[in-house]
């Protein structure tokens, strides 16, 4: 990194329980002084891999938050509350069933692929202008907006009597707390999502994972730095011309065929674009990460 350069890449904080992301994001930015973002919330109560962007990874941002996601949640069986977790009122007691391993299994079988998912009344999610939760806090009802999603993997990985632990392998947007509270439905003795811990957001995991207490002084060794990011794209290196028209937004010839609609360009080893398919078989930048008049 040149000196005074403004450090760019994605820093991933285990998030501690009690704080937001955004309360996270706002304490990395008042610490390194530099433009950080981050790629989608973790609710407060939820630990765990909270990817952060910093510099001109922000700009990134969009690619980041549709990847997938994998939890380990442990969910408490008998009780409801109206926010589907430990924070919220209890409103129904019910006694707790008898339920073999093999019951269990075949129960999470009804949760796993391509299912709909009705949005939580305690949620960000808008309605009219107006969030959820907002509504909820005021006692007023409202419909609440259905999505599809997929969970690619329900996995029960311990089960007593009262607590199910399961690992949760899922597409951007599930509602966990959601799943607690179907899956306590079906058992027909009710369930709340207890505790919540992201073990993966696409391909950031815990390995690199930084608490929060350590950001200041050891952020630098745990960087991913814009070269290693969206490795799922195509790389492209460009000549000298080519990235001449790249820095300047304009399209060059597309000399190599890759699969999908998007791809990283690449010059002397430095990520300076993200390109995609346009017509006439070229490719356009359509975000530029070094332009013509920076210093080289």
């Amino acid at each position: 990194m040149r000196t005074g350069e403004v450090p760019s890449g994605v820093l991933v904080v285990d998030k501690p329980a009690g704080p937001t992301s955004h309360d996270i994001v706002a304490r990395t930015r008042s610490l390194l002084k530099i433009k950080v973002g981050h790629t989608g919330t973790l609710d407060p109560m939820a630990t765990g891999v909270l990817p952060l962007v910093l510099g001109r990874a922000t700009r990134l941002s969009r690619f980041f938050q549709s990847s997938d996601k994998e939890y380990v949640a442990e969910i408490r069986l008998g009780k409801t509350t109206d926010t589907f977790d430990g924070e919220g009122k209890v409103i129904e007691v019910k006694p707790l069933p008898r339920i073999s391993p093999r019951q269990s299994k075949q129960v999470l079988a009804q949760f796993t692929g391509v299912i709909q998912q009705q949005a939580p009344m305690f949620s960000a999610v808008k309605v009219a202008g107006q969030k959820l939760y907002e509504l909820a806090r005021r006692k007023r009802e409202s419909e609440r907006p259905w999505r599809t999603v997929h969970v690619y993997r329900l996995e029960l990985l311990e089960q007593t009597e009262a607590i199910w632990s399961l690992r949760v392998h899922c597409s951007s947007g599930t509602y966990i707390r959601a799943l607690a509270h179907e899956i306590g439905e079906a058992l027909s003795c009710g369930a709340y999502l207890q505790n919540l811990r992201r073990v993966r957001s696409g391909t950031f995991d815990l390995y690199r994972a930084i608490p929060v207490d350590e950001i200041e002084h050891d952020w630098r060794k745990v960087l991913y730095p814009m070269e290693e990011l969206l490795p799922e794209l195509p790389r492209i290196d460009l000549h000298e011309q080519q990235a001449e028209r790249v820095h300047h937004g304009n399209e060059i010839p597309r000399e190599t065929e890759f699969a999908g609609e998007f791809c990283r360009l690449f010059h002397n080893e430095k990520l300076i674009a993200i390109g995609r398919v346009a017509p006439r078989n070229h490719i356009r930048p359509t975000i530029v990460l070094e332009t013509a008049n920076r210093e080289k």
